[in-house]
């Protein structure tokens, strides 16, 4: 339903209004869903495994979680 707030369009003004409201929703109807975004780099676990693991010693804790 349109409800007209403000002012006073002509029958012609509103027409138009809802022929463009109604191919939008047309056009809406007609397209894909866009597919699901991929994920975000940083949740990757490839991104740490790249490198051999940490070997045992002082600070290896701190090298297993901080890539670089």
């Amino acid at each position: 339903m349109i409800r007209v707030i403000r002012g006073n369009p002509t029958p012609e003004e509103l027409a138009a209004a809802v022929a463009v409201v109604q191919a939008r929703t047309a056009a809406a109807a007609d397209d894909p869903p866009a597919p699901p975004p991929a994920p975000a780099a940083w949740s990757s676990p490839a991104r740490i495994a790249h490198r051999p693991p940490a070997r045992p010693g002082p600070g290896a804790w701190a090298r297993t979680y901080w890539p670089g």
